[in-house]
């Protein structure tokens, strides 16, 4: 199921990118779909340092 949400998102980035008005739409659209990864990743890292220094 994942696989199959991750691949039709991947056609509308695509899309969006294509019927672009400029180069900043295209910009803005990069980076809104890199945030929600980028946002995991740091949450990771703090639940990890967090832990990390618990078990100190």
């Amino acid at each position: 199921m994942l696989l199959l949400t991750s691949f039709l998102q991947q056609i509308n980035i695509e899309e969006k990118i294509q019927n672009a008005p400029d180069k900043g739409y295209e910009i803005g659209v990069f980076i809104g779909s890199m945030l929600p990864f980028v946002a995991l990743v740091l949450i990771a890292y703090s639940i990890y340092i967090y832990n990390k220094k618990k078990n100190q």
